[in-house]
């Protein structure tokens, strides 16, 4: 379900080619985040509060033929809370691609322990809720994840979506749907948190 635009999001002037992504343009920081996971070390399932940073950057359009994708390239860092200081726990890198034309969102994203995912949904130019689903075999909107993990915490479904609050707000969650083979059952491994930008990106800034 998509949402329009209102009065509580700023007025974003311009042709605004980025569509829906535009207002996500910038750098951001949370501190609430949440992320519910199986830890492997205590075989329990809990809660970890964590501190993130991410960025959204304009990348060139890109053609495929007659389709052209306006689109953001990203990157989301997390730390848990009281290791700040220390290597982060999660790290992504990706694409946020908007098609206009089809009325289409994706996100194009890989993690560093051998999993990428192109997920995506029907969007609007003005939505201020963006979803992205993606289910192991589906030819357009599917998921890979190396050896290893399909034998053990093999992934059934993902579903995220990001939400506009306002012109400085963001938030988001996602949703792992992970058959763990060891245990015999299937979880849920989401995360959450509310970002607020830190940073416009504009020519007069160094």
């Amino acid at each position: 379900m998509t949402t329009t635009a209102d009065a509580t999001v700023g007025e974003i002037r311009g042709p605004r080619k980025l569509g829906p992504l535009t207002p996500l343009v910038g750098e951001w920081e949370g501190d609430v985040g949440v992320d519910l996971s199986y830890h492997n070390d205590d075989d329990v399932t809990d809660r970890t509060s964590y501190f993130e940073k991410a960025s959204f950057a304009p990348i060139p359009i890109q053609e495929n033929g007659q389709q052209k994708l306006w689109g953001l390239k990203y990157s989301m860092t997390a730390w848990r809370h009281g290791e700040e200081a220390m290597d982060p726990f999660h790290d992504e890198f990706g694409f946020l691609l908007w098609d206009k034309a089809n009325g289409q969102v994706m996100r194009n994203v890989v993690f560093g322990r051998g999993i990428a995912i192109l997920a995506g949904s029907d969007a609007g130019s003005h939505d201020t809720q963006l979803h992205f689903n993606a289910k192991p075999g589906d030819p357009s909107y599917g998921i890979l994840q190396n050896k290893y993990l399909m034998e053990r915490a093999e992934i059934e479904d993902f579903t995220s979506s990001f939400t506009i609050i306002d012109d400085e707000t963001i938030s988001y969650t996602s949703d792992l749907v992970l058959r763990l083979a060891a245990a015999g059952v299937t979880m849920h491994h989401t995360d959450e948190n509310t970002l607020r930008r830190v940073k416009r990106f504009h020519p007069s800034q160094a």
